[in-house]
């Protein structure tokens, strides 16, 4: 099986000289590429000199992370491409069990490995962490990590099992169903673009699977920090974005209108944490998303599956029910 791991790179030179070493020990069975979004330090210059096998593909402009991908994939040619940041640590034959699924399985469209946390390798990471799924009212969240509340790996998810969508941190998808997809979706910029790509795929009939036997190791937060207003403005107006797309036409209003409320309540409370920037931020993600909502509308596909989600709602469960371990 032809596979490309793509490696997203802006002004990350020190993180390409930590982990790239260890893709290209443990990587044999692929070809490796840095996709530069115009970095303004000696990222390819530093590549070309200490890595020459690794291949490079030099975007214009810095285009984020979803247009990234999508302008530096039109110029990979793969049966499947593996999109890893570039804070990620791979294992040894971490490869293997991910190509053998999808050649068992054709309907297998979309795979994560077990994303454990680079800083503290007995816990797993926030960003996919054992597969992720979202609520009824589009809250993302995984096994091994709801919200804040991260689980320590005591082999409790060590399967390979179907999820709802995979990480963004390591991500494996046929390069058919990418191009089917037409890529992430360029008003993400970052952020949650992969939950919408892996939903509409959902939509289509795809499957995504997480596979435990292939073990990554991530940074997290190394390109932009969990406290960040740039980083609440884009989940805040991202999940909106996701939502008008994806969701089934009988539950689309209810659902916005849900999270109008839920997002004002989460708006108040960055107010009494002082944490006035992050308030602003949620105001500035509803206002750009109704900028941007009759254009999300048009891109609704003409089928949304109705059961996209295993629990009605993960903010009820996790704080008044106190339910913080992952329960399908």
């Amino acid at each position: 099986m032809n596979i490309a791991v793509v490696i997203l790179n802006w002004n990350g030179v020190k993180l390409l000289e930590q982990f790239l070493p260890s893709i290209i020990k443990n990587s044999s069975e692929a070809t490796i590429y840095v996709a530069d979004n115009a970095s303004t330090d000696d990222s390819i210059s530093f590549v070309q000199n200490h890595f020459p096998t690794v291949k490079i593909v030099k975007n214009t402009t810095n285009y984020g992370f979803a247009q990234g991908y999508n302008e530096a994939l039109k110029h990979i040619d793969a049966e499947v491409y593996a999109l890893v940041n570039s804070d990620i640590e791979v294992t040894e034959n971490w490869l293997k069990p991910i190509i053998a699924t999808f050649e068992k399985e054709p309907k297998t469209a979309i795979i994560q490995p077990k994303i454990l946390d680079f800083k503290n390798k007995e816990y797993f990471e926030y960003a996919g962490a054992a597969g992720g799924f979202i609520d009824k009212y589009g809250y993302p969240y995984c096994r091994g990590r709801i919200f804040e509340t991260i689980e320590k790996d005591n082999n409790q998810y060590n399967d390979s099992c179907e999820i709802f969508w995979a990480s963004g941190a390591c991500f494996f998808i046929r390069s058919s169903v990418y191009n089917e997809l037409n890529g992430f979706d360029s008003d993400f910029f970052a952020h949650q673009e992969e939950i919408d790509l892996c939903w509409r795929a959902f939509n289509k009939g795809h499957k995504a699977v997480y596979i435990s036997k292939s073990v990554v190791y991530h940074v997290g937060g190394a390109t932009l920090q969990q406290g960040n207003p740039r980083k609440t403005f884009l989940n805040f107006r991202n999940s909106l974005l996701m939502l008008t797309k994806n969701l089934p036409k009988e539950n689309l209003y209810s659902v916005l209108f849900s999270r109008m409320i839920l997002d004002g309540i989460a708006g108040i409370q960055f107010i009494f944490k002082g944490k006035f920037s992050h308030f602003m931020a949620i105001l500035k993600a509803h206002f750009s998303f109704y900028l941007l909502f009759s254009n999300t509308y048009k891109k609704r596909a003409s089928t949304q599956l109705k059961k996209y989600y295993t629990i009605k709602s993960i903010v009820y469960t996790y704080y008044v029910k106190a339910g913080k371990i992952f329960v399908k």
